[in-house]
């Protein structure tokens, strides 16, 4: 069996990728231009979304959107934020950056997305939005949340960072909340090196996001062409160029990665495909390992893009000596978003993880490896051969 290097992430700039950074060098224009903007109309098209908003990562594209929502909707310090107990960090970094306060929610055993039967629990007087995330690919149970939301008068952001191209019951991520998420980092679909995106169908919310990224300055003026004004509309440029109306950030992206986001961006159909054809190959030949391992599952109303591939270990396996055997192997490896057994956290929020078991469990017992268009079949033969190999040895 030869050995193989099984990555999490993928990247490979085609001909038109080269040829798009090439266009921005030689125009010298690297600030928001025609590449970030022809970037955010296609991708707010594909997902059914009014606007989006590129910036520098989906970090700063949920700590923007949170920060916008707290100021329309007037929210003080403190006001309470439900995030799934089971995420990457950033979910629930944002909302202390934000001085907000995170109520964990647990999440499902079979999806990992929060548990909508757990939301209305943790809602209090103080409580102001949710914050679901779509996890690895998975869309999160957006029709009930959404109706918890309305009745309960919540505002929510879909941290989409870890998904695109994927609907629930029809309708696409990003467009159900108030804002929608996204991260264009290099594990990720749409890989621009760096890069974030916001989507909306809010005007408004859209004007004050795109102000927040860039140091909270007066909308009138938020790009090198706002310049290109004639008559009496330049002097109303000159006196609001340089103003600023909030306590706003620097996250905007250069045309770099609009230009090698946009190429990727064109070949999304062919890249889901073959993600999703990876993931039913994989479950395919592991089938015979259900009794040690729970493979993902798709619900019936739901699209799964597989970002990655997760795997849950039955309670008598030592996780981490599949992983590290798998690792030996060529093949890359990462906990299933631990959250609240991390360092910083247990000092934040003392004894939380105890509160949430289901996300404890599959913190401690989940793990995933890479399911991109990068791997070929034979990749997904060899990374059954290995788990396999890992299970007869032991039997």
């Amino acid at each position: 069996m030869d050995y193989r290097n099984i990555t999490l992430g993928h990247l490979k700039i085609d001909p038109i990728g080269k040829e798009y950074v090439r266009q921005v060098l030689e125009s010298n224009r690297l600030s928001r231009g025609p590449f970030t903007q022809h970037l955010e109309k296609s991708f707010a098209g594909l997902h059914e979304s009014k606007h989006a908003i590129f910036m520098n990562s989906g970090t700063s594209a949920l700590q923007v959107a949170l920060a916008a929502l707290k100021e329309v909707w007037g929210w003080q310090d403190g006001d309470e934020v439900l995030v799934p107990a089971l995420t990457f960090i950033a979910t629930s970094n944002i909302v202390l950056q934000n001085n907000l306060k995170p109520v964990f929610v647990d999440v499902e055993p079979v999806t990992f997305n929060i548990d909508v039967s757990k939301i209305e629990e943790k809602i209090t007087s103080r409580t102001r939005c949710i914050i679901p995330v779509h996890i690895l690919g998975a869309p999160a149970d957006m029709t009930r949340i959404m109706n918890i939301a309305y009745w309960n008068g919540l505002r929510v952001i879909e941290d989409s960072c870890e998904t695109m191209f994927a609907a629930v019951d029809g309708r696409s991520v990003g467009a159900w909340g108030d804002l929608g998420c996204f991260s264009n980092y290099v594990a990720h679909f749409i890989v621009g090196g760096v890069g974030g995106l916001i989507t909306t169908n809010n005007d408004y919310l859209a004007e004050i996001c795109r102000s927040l990224m860039a140091h909270g300055r007066d909308s009138v003026y938020l790009n090198i062409d706002d310049d290109n004004v004639q008559g009496d509309s330049i002097r109303n440029i000159m006196e609001r160029r340089y103003s600023f109306d909030r306590v706003g950030y620097s996250y905007r992206a250069t045309e770099l990665e609009a230009a090698i986001a946009m190429s990727e961006l064109q070949g999304w159909r062919r890249n889901i495909r073959i993600r999703r054809s990876n993931a039913a190959k994989l479950t395919e030949l592991l089938s015979p390992l259900k009794g040690v391992l729970r493979l993902p599952t798709i619900p019936q109303n739901k699209d799964h893009s597989f970002m990655m591939y997760p795997i849950v270990i039955k309670n008598d396996i030592e996780r981490d000596d599949l992983l590290l055997f798998l690792e030996k192997n060529g093949i890359e490896t990462r906990y299933l978003l631990p959250l609240l057994s991390q360092p910083i956290y247990r000092r934040l929020f003392p004894g939380q993880d105890n509160e949430n078991p289901v996300a404890q469990h599959l913190s401690s017992h989940g793990f995933f490896i890479g399911m991109h268009q990068g791997l070929s079949e034979s990749d997904i033969e060899y990374v059954a051969d290995i788990f396999k190999k890992y299970f007869g040895e032991r039997s």
